[in-house]
């Protein structure tokens, strides 16, 4: 199971994107810009940061690399690893 910690970066992560290219296909309010930027960059770098210490495997480490959808990937590939270990 991967950290509580990173589970939550990689939903704020996912959920800012969507929320970013909602407000790029509608409206594009510049003030909702402003604010959830700097929230889904600094989740992508917690994501990023989480990763590499929660997890000695490279693909996961790589899979976080991948803007967006990365931390949703690293936390799914990461369960994915452990269960496959633990079942060998």
């Amino acid at each position: 199971m991967p950290p509580r910690s990173l589970r939550i970066a990689a939903t704020v992560e996912l959920v800012s994107l969507a929320v970013l290219l909602v407000n790029l296909a509608t409206a594009h309010w510049a003030p909702l810009s402003s604010l959830i930027g700097p929230v889904h960059g600094c989740a992508y770098l917690f994501v990023l940061v989480l990763a590499f210490r929660s997890s000695p495997s490279p693909r996961v480490r790589l899979i976080a690399w991948i803007p967006g959808i990365g931390g949703a990937l690293a936390t799914w590939s990461r369960v994915w690893t452990v269960r496959s270990r633990w079942r060998a």
